[in-house]
């Protein structure tokens, strides 16, 4: 393959999807009337049908067989994944500071921001929080810690909550979405150097336990591993179960509301970015897109955090609840929107760009001669999904993820709210259907 042979791919994170309305089976109108129609119709029959809280949380579950969950858990097995993950871990790192310097040749970025954070999606949704078990900055942790010697702020871990982690997830996202240089090798490599560090500092310093609440990464497969089949109970037995059980034992805790409120609204503004109005508004020379694509995140962020803030307080109103509790009580029904979105949003760009990291990594130093595994010399495919699918995974993502939060935010009603549930609920379904819609326009506004 010659060096510039993925040049025509121009690496743009901002280029999550392909799919467009000029993509649907139906005219945009009406998918967007349909969407919000499915969101009210859930609710309706949910209102009919769904009158006791039916969800058990971390209580549910079909135990896998034991043999299973011994090879799962054993030492040997969780030791070879962390172990494989910090090598390649340290190749990439190593590769983007001094492997090829333009970004279409050199293998890190699409590492960080395809492989590695699209494909915690379907690996979390599928197998659970796999990002915990293999955290290579717990491994390195590990082997520290036991220089370093025990963490004196450990007791005071409990009282951040997901502050933290929501602050990793807002820097990861501004450096995704809005940073011009994002998709330059060293600039990737300057982020992972740093971002180890700061994550170390704060692990030796907090305990192991900060990397659930403070690894932007590890939070976000966590949190998209509560909607996975497989899970754990109470007792710590491996299970199946239904992913609504999932999601319902997830703990309120402080920081739990902003770390969905930046994972919805960074999706809206990473689809407001892609709008002909944001690319062609003034100021969009490339020493200035930083600023007015802070704003734009940060704005996209208040605003999903004013419009679920209020219509959860307001609920609360209607139900006799506190309204400062409300935000935390049903910020789990916000999990599957959040999944929702990142599904819609980089479904194509991992089955597509993602072809771009096995390409690269047969020969990771751009070295002339090297094929590691003979797929140095190939082009991606783009016939793998064509467009209307890649339309119509999106405007289903998006639905069936606020189909569930429904589902999620009912049985929590009922349950806290048993005389008046209903009433309270429908501040929060107007703000479903609104971000259903919203999103959809967004995304397929190109």
């Amino acid at each position: 393959m010659t060096p510039h042979a993925l040049d025509v791919l121009e690496l743009d994170v901002l280029a999550h999807g392909v799919g467009s309305r000029a993509d649907l089976p139906v005219p945009l109108a009406l998918a967007l009337y349909g969407a919000g129609f499915a969101v009210v119709i859930s609710f309706l029959a949910l209102v009919l049908l769904w009158r006791e809280p039916k969800l058990q949380g971390d209580a549910a579950g079909r135990p896998l067989p034991r043999a299973v969950q011994a090879v799962v858990d054993h030492a040997v097995t969780r030791g070879l994944l962390r172990a494989v993950v910090l090598l390649l871990t340290l190749l990439v790192v190593a590769v983007a500071l001094v492997g090829p310097v333009g970004p279409n040749d050199n293998l890190a970025p699409y590492a960080l921001f395809v492989t590695l954070w699209v494909g915690l999606i379907p690996a979390s949704l599928l197998l659970g929080p796999v990002w915990k078990v293999v955290n290579p900055l717990r491994t390195l942790h590990a082997g520290l810690a036991r220089i370093t010697g025990p963490a004196p702020a450990a007791d005071r871990l409990p009282s951040l909550g997901y502050w933290p982690g929501a602050l990793s997830l807002l820097v990861f996202v501004w450096l995704e979405l809005v940073l011009p240089e994002r998709s330059e090798p060293r600039t990737v490599g300057v982020f992972l150097v740093l971002y180890g560090v700061v994550q170390l500092v704060a692990g030796l310093w907090f305990g192991s336990g900060w990397y659930a609440r403070g690894d932007g990464f590890e939070v976000y497969s966590s949190l998209l591993g509560r909607l996975s089949p497989l899970g754990r109970r109470d007792d710590g037995r491996l299970v199946l179960r239904s992913p609504l059980d999932g999601v319902d034992g997830l703990r309120v805790e402080p920081g739990l509301v902003a770390v969905v409120l930046v994972l919805v609204g960074s999706t809206g503004f990473d689809g407001l970015s892609r709008t002909q109005v944001w690319i062609e508004g003034p100021g969009r020379e490339a020493y200035l897109t930083a600023v007015p694509g802070t704003f734009g995140l940060l704005g996209m962020i208040a605003l999903a955090a004013v419009l679920y803030v209020g219509a959860t307080a307001l609920g609360g109103v209607i139900t006799g609840h506190r309204p400062s509790v409300q935000p935390g009580l049903f910020a789990h029904s916000i999990v599957p929107i959040a999944a929702g979105y990142a599904i819609a949003h980089y479904f194509s760009l991992l089955l597509l760009d993602g072809q771009a990291t096995w390409i690269l990594a047969s020969n990771p130093f751009g070295q002339d001669g090297v094929d590691l595994f003979g797929t140095y010399g190939r082009a991606i495919d783009y016939t793998v999904v064509g467009p209307t699918l890649i339309a119509d995974v999106q405007v289903g993502a998006i639905v069936l993820g606020h189909v569930l939060g429904v589902v999620l935010a009912h049985d929590r009603a009922v349950r806290t709210a048993p005389r008046r549930p209903t009433g309270g609920q429908v501040p929060l379904v107007a703000v479903m259907v609104a971000f259903t819609v919203g999103g959809l326009a967004l995304l397929l506004s190109s």
